[in-house]
């Protein structure tokens, strides 16, 4: 059981392996594909998943976990079930795409480095969520 606080430092740390996880795929894959085209493209891809998903997702867990109050909770909680669920599909179908050779090395390397940014922005966001709800909860027992 851990302080609800401490559920956003875990989604932050697990966001952000994540995120450093698949930027790195995508690193890998880029040299033989460094182009205005294909930055551009990566770009697009953290601007959409960013902006439409996982920013979203930050404030919702965010507010979810806020709701918590003092509570102790299990440290699982960082996540919904439908967030579990979603991750575990996202997991097994990069894995499938990459071990079957279902996409281009291109593909990997554009979409990859763009998903994985957005990914450890995410976490990035929720580690400053952290920071902030620590530093307001220490700055209040003074």
């Amino acid at each position: 059981m851990v302080n609800n606080k401490t559920l956003l430092l875990i989604a932050c740390l697990v966001w952000s392996a994540a995120g450093i996880n698949i930027l790195r795929i995508g690193i890998i894959e880029y040299p033989l594909y460094l182009s205005a085209v294909n930055f551009l493209l990566s770009a697009v891809v953290f601007a959409v998943f960013q902006f439409f998903i996982f920013g979203r997702l930050v404030k919702k867990h965010t507010k979810r976990i806020d709701g918590y109050g003092e509570q102790k909770q299990l440290f699982i909680k960082f996540f919904d079930v439908k967030s579990f669920i979603i991750m575990a599909v996202m997991m097994t179908g990069g894995i499938l795409l990459r071990s079957l050779k279902l996409a281009p090395a291109v593909f990997i390397a554009v979409f990859y480095t763009g998903l994985g940014a957005a990914l450890l922005l995410a976490g990035i966001l929720f580690g400053k969520n952290f920071v902030i709800r620590k530093f307001k909860k220490n700055k209040s027992d003074q």
